[in-house]
């Protein structure tokens, strides 16, 4: 995978990828944007594993039909909210059985332990 799919415009390897293998993300929307891949990549136990413990779902049920197909990410503000929390405000552009789909959020996070989690979300699909 050459260009990582959260559209940093750096190489996967040097972003992402890193993530995913275990490395901790430095800030919340790093965090965000490595779940986006995730997502992309269909790597449920990352997801799970940096979803705060009191929101999480016991799973994603990616492989679902239809399967959504992840198109672009567009991070509109980060910002943090406290010493250990932060929000990141995204638009998510996706397709599901051949429609076209956006999600807008606002996420928050959370450090715990040292490491950024995924709290929760508010936003709208459309």
């Amino acid at each position: 995978m050459a260009d990582c799919p959260c559209g940093s415009g750096r190489d996967y390897a040097d972003c992402c990828g890193p993530l995913h293998a275990g490395t901790a993300p430095d800030d919340a929307e790093a965090l965000m944007r490595s779940r986006y891949v995730a997502y992309v990549l269909r790597l449920e136990p990352y997801l799970l594993a940096t979803w705060h413990p009191d929101t999480r779902p016991r799973s994603l049920d990616l492989d679902a039909e239809p399967a959504t197909k992840w198109l672009g990410l567009e991070v509109k503000r980060h910002a943090l909210t406290g010493q250990d929390t932060a929000i990141v405000e995204f638009v998510a552009r996706y397709k599901i059985a051949g429609r076209a789909r956006r999600l807008h959020e606002i996420s928050r996070f959370m450090r715990q332990a040292g490491r950024w989690v995924y709290l929760d979300g508010k936003g709208d699909s459309s």
